[in-house]
């Protein structure tokens, strides 16, 4: 039986204290007795508890003042106070004195395990909060980008290439993934950041506004155009542009792009001369680029004209451990900015963030940990806490060698929870991971639009 946890008993009635100790052992946890006050405070200045049940005939005399000597011996113990006295006043007085329960003899045994598993709970509540917010104060990043893992590391890397350099950057990368914060980072450490920084999303503008947004245009150039207005390629003069979703950019418009790309200048609609200008262009896509060229959606000229420096953003499932500090530093940003005093995230709710495989990535994450923040009535996030899809949540791993029939799943789920982890493991790359599954890249790129279909059309979770 695994341990649950250390536990120190100070008893008078020694053959009770033995009870104790066998009944808490029996069900996992380490007990020690001590015979004295003295013998207790040097065990636990000695060791580590996770709580201290001490008999106490006298709280208004002597006891308060012993479990004041317990928490300077050990500060954060928890000391369950257990008395024969059945006054409130009591029980007031050795909470303010700081004892973390307080048991009536004769006590059950029932009772005492069950505030020691709270006792032990919080302890470890604590501990990893303490070890969370150690990790994201130590942790490493670039702009608002955060975290420690393989994968990012090298991103880190790669931006500050990309930062001391002018060249074109190309950023790939399933939503969600940091694209835009990556290009900031680009942009904030490299020479022209106190230029402009300006963003477009090419997938949100009309294909008949897109051409008058990059390059602008000339007045009476087109109905309602009452006045000239430059582009966003002149507004990024000195500073860096940052378009989104390239690979929706319309055919016409890719050419035009390339153009002003090779020759540095911009010809504004309805104008008859070229401007030149000065902006780092950095695009990006949540798409397959080398697919979407393949497929004749992309040019391939313009991908080589962008394609100079590529960073690849990972998926938030392939980051390991960073989930955890991610959800720390969104926890502590949402509980500030609600004003309640959540510090943490229970350990089973931690592990459930964990197992699960994030297709929304650190903007699910984001939106989590503030429905979390906004519905716990604890200091902490609990597991119930969490919405009921990331609860309720099964690991993609695949069960084949059990006798259990209620483990076994269908042949469907066997396979969808093995591409699920074959494309983890390659950092969400679609058409690496279609070579290592033999599938035709179509055919997996049907596979995952089926299942994430279905669970658009699951019920959602109340509140999420």
């Amino acid at each position: 039986m695994a341990t649950r946890g250390r536990i120190l008993i100070l008893d008078a009635d020694a053959e009770f204290a033995l009870s104790l100790r066998q009944s808490l052992e029996t069900i996992g946890f380490n007990v020690l007795q001590a015979f004295d006050r003295e013998e207790a405070l040097l065990q636990i200045r000695s060791r580590d508890f996770d709580a201290a049940l001490v008999s106490v005939d006298n709280l208004e005399e002597d006891g308060s003042l012993f479990g004041e000597r317990c928490l300077a011996a050990q500060p954060g113990l928890a000391v369950i106070f257990m008395s024969a006295s059945q006054s409130i006043e009591d029980a007031v007085r050795a909470i303010r004195a700081g004892a973390h329960d307080f048991l009536v003899k004769p006590v059950d045994v029932q009772s005492v395990a069950l505030a020691v598993n709270r006792a032990v709970q919080q302890r470890s509540l604590r501990v990893e909060v303490k070890r969370l917010r150690e990790a994201v104060a130590g942790a490493q990043g670039m702009g608002d980008l955060l975290g420690n893992s393989a994968p990012m590391r090298r991103v880190y890397e790669t931006l500050r290439g990309a930062a001391a350099s002018d060249a074109t950057v190309m950023i790939t990368g399933e939503s969600g993934t940091g694209k835009d914060l990556a290009t900031r980072a680009i942009h904030f450490g490299s020479k022209r950041s106190k230029g402009p920084y300006v963003a477009v999303n090419c997938a949100a503008v009309p294909e008949n506004l897109l051409e008058s947004e990059l390059f602008g245009h000339a007045k009476g150039a087109f109905t309602d155009a009452h006045q000239s207005r430059a582009g966003l390629f002149l507004q990024a003069d000195q500073g860096t542009i940052f378009l989104d979703e390239i690979v929706e950019m319309p055919a016409g418009m890719q050419a035009k792009l390339l153009r002003v790309l090779q020759e540095r200048r911009v010809r504004a609609v309805g104008a008859d001369r070229e401007v030149p200008f000065n902006a780092r262009v950095v695009a990006a896509t949540n798409r397959d680029l080398e697919a979407a060229v393949e497929d004749g959606r992309f040019r391939s000229d313009l991908f080589f004209r962008l394609n100079v420096i590529r960073i690849e953003m990972p998926p938030l499932r392939a980051r390991g451990s960073d989930i955890l500090v991610l959800a720390q530093h969104l926890l502590e940003r949402s509980a500030a900015l609600a004003g309640k005093p959540v510090r943490g995230i229970a350990p089973r709710a931690a592990q459930r963030l964990l197992d699960y495989h994030w297709p929304g990535n650190v903007r699910e994450l984001e939106n989590c940990i503030e429905r979390a923040v906004a519905l716990t009535p604890y200091d902490h996030v609990t597991l119930d806490d969490l919405p009921a899809r990331i609860r309720d949540y099964r690991t993609s791993d695949v069960v084949v060698a059990s006798h259990d029939p209620s483990e076994l799943v269908p042949l469907e789920e066997v396979e969808k929870r093995y591409i699920l982890k074959v494309l983890a493991s390659v950092q969400g790359n679609r058409s690496l991971a279609a070579r290592i599954l033999g599938l035709d890249r179509k055919t997996l790129y049907r596979k995952l639009e089926r299942w994430e279909e279905t669970r658009e059309r699951q019920p959602a979770a109340t509140g999420v």
